[in-house]
């Protein structure tokens, strides 16, 4: 179990602008790359049991990026191949299970924040504290962002932004999933300019280990959960620090 002791006095805050969140997050994200990395493993392995047990290779579809010819993306036919159908509905169900993970990377950006000590366990404090509510968020939202995906992909660029803070406040407040909605939404939407620009360069900068062969997303991915810590930092201020019993 765990409990929440009185605000930390260490520790920084950056101010409400993308520039001092995306910078926030950097500085953190550096002290804390390899438990990212560490987090990162763990799913190559789950990922790699599940393209084991479905017969399908997602990573070699991403290669195919590299054999377009004059921009046609409609050569590629990476979400056609055999067995894409029941690998991307069971390894929807590895991410959910896997969302309490990332609930870790923050709390861990939060201990080195505060200057705490970070031990390994803390990656699965999600599995911990209020997993329930972090599995059904986690649900709710990947319902949204593969409704907002399906429609052209662009309408998932804007809505993103809004649910920035679900998994910090899942975290340090101990909220329910519906409250976490509701929460960073409202906020979010009072602050739309900063979320977007923060979400949309967060995530551009998670994204862009593809271009170092794919496997370079192993250390870029989790940069956009420290922007979730900066931005909720940054609007709700500094979390107090969780103290493991």
């Amino acid at each position: 179990m765990s409990e929440f002791n009185e605000f930390d006095q260490q520790g920084s805050v950056p101010e409400k602008s993308t520039g001092s969140i995306i910078s926030h997050a950097f500085e953190i994200y550096k002290g804390i790359f390899l438990y990212a990395i560490a987090a990162m493993i763990v799913y190559v392995i789950g990922d790699f049991v599940l393209q084991s047990v479905t017969g399908y290779n997602s990573w070699e579809g991403f290669s195919g990026f590299r054999d377009i010819e004059d921009g046609d993306f409609s050569q590629y036919n990476y979400l056609t191949r055999p067995g894409a159908s029941l690998y991307y509905s069971v390894s929807s169900v590895f991410g959910i299970l896997f969302s309490p993970i990332y609930v870790g990377l923050i709390y861990i950006a939060n201990k080195f924040n505060t200057k705490n000590a970070i031990e390994f366990s803390d990656l699965f404090i999600g599995y911990r504290q209020n997993l329930g509510n972090i599995l059904l968020y986690c649900l709710c939202t990947t319902i949204i962002f593969g409704i907002s995906a399906a429609l052209c992909g662009i309408p998932f660029l804007f809505v993103y932004p809004l649910f920035l803070l679900g998994y910090p406040i899942l975290l340090f407040e101990n909220a329910n999933a519906i409250d976490a909605i509701s929460k960073t939404f409202n906020i979010a939407k009072e602050n739309y300019g900063t979320f977007l620009g923060a979400g949309l360069l967060g995530g551009l900068i998670s994204i862009s280990g593809i271009v170092l062969c794919c496997i370079g997303i192993i250390a870029t991915f989790p940069f956009i959960m420290i922007v979730m810590y900066s931005t909720y930092c940054a609007h709700l201020g500094k979390p107090r620090q969780i103290i493991n019993k």
